[in-house]
């Protein structure tokens, strides 16, 4: 079974976590809307993950709605000491699976107590608040009204710590005049690199990066590239990339997910491959700081 501790850990708040966690949002439907087609699956992966070693799950109750968390609840509670479990809001999904924005104060209490309901929990660990100006990345707008509420929901002690997701540097600044922030949850992996300059300058401030789809926006070429490295090395591309991006900076906290204990596994083992030098200036060629 893979070290995960040798990936590192990471502070986030006051919970130090392993670098390499675990994300949920594939345990719902299609869509990731309605129920899984095996719960019983969806179960074991949560349980297999943990006894893995995994102690950073990343979800939110507009997974389903509420079904992943409902999940999480059934495989996991009464949860272990050393697990962190992150959500997020400032979504909601309509009655055909829709994505749609839900920031006002009222909308985000409400989705932080079906949180808390869902999992069980008194308080929840962290809370990123997901910007929703442009559904597919960042776009900028003040982000000084939900925060706000965000913060008070913090100051009641229904949460933690706060993250922000889909920002901007001028959104985490402003964010960050009105609370702590101990996370970004932004999309980036090796050929979508546009936070690169972003990456470092929370690196400087103790702030957590957590990337999302990191096999997400690669072209057929970039595609290629990356499995002829990984075929090289005689691993998986998903592994390769998740060990790029754990090399990247050490800010970074993968969540990849999977609804198959196989792909967990397969998924885990990148946390102690260590990329040569020759592989990773191969695969920094197929993103630039502008891609994406």
């Amino acid at each position: 079974m893979t070290d995960l501790s040798k990936a590192g850990t990471f502070q986030l708040g006051d919970r130090t976590v392993k670098r390499m966690g675990y994300g949920a949002m594939q345990l719902a439907g299609p869509g990731v809307f309605g129920p899984p087609k095996d719960r019983a699956g969806a179960i074991a992966v949560l349980r297999a993950a943990v006894e893995a070693g995994v102690d950073h799950i990343d979800t939110s109750d507009f997974y389903g709605p509420h079904v992943t968390n409902q999940i999480i609840r059934e495989a996991l509670a009464p949860y272990p000491d050393d697990l962190t479990i992150v959500t997020k809001i400032g979504a909601k999904r309509g009655p055909e699976g829709s994505w749609e924005l839900a920031n006002s104060p009222a909308e985000l209490r409400g989705a932080v107590e079906d949180n808390l309901r869902n999992l069980g929990l008194d308080a929840m660990d962290v809370v990123n608040l997901r910007i929703m100006f442009d559904v597919h990345g960042p776009a900028e707008g003040s982000i000084e009204a939900p925060m706000t509420a965000l913060a008070e929901l913090q100051r009641a002690g229904l949460v933690k710590h706060i993250g922000l997701s889909n920002v901007t540097p001028t959104q985490i600044a402003e964010g960050r005049g009105i609370a702590d922030i101990v996370c970004v949850q932004n999309q980036y992996n090796i050929a979508h690199r546009s936070d690169d300059a972003l990456i470092d300058d929370l690196a400087k401030d103790g702030i957590a990066y957590v990337p999302f789809f990191p096999l997400g926006g690669f072209s057929p070429l970039q595609s290629e590239t990356l499995s002829a490295v990984a075929a090289k090395l005689g691993r998986t591309p998903m592994q390769v990339a998740l060990a790029w991006l754990l090399q990247r900076s050490p800010n970074i906290l993968l969540i990849p997910g999977t609804s198959s204990v196989e792909h967990l596994r397969e998924n885990l083992a990148a946390a102690d491959l260590a990329l040569p030098a020759e592989a990773i200036a191969e695969l920094d060629r197929i993103g630039t700081a502008d891609a994406g």
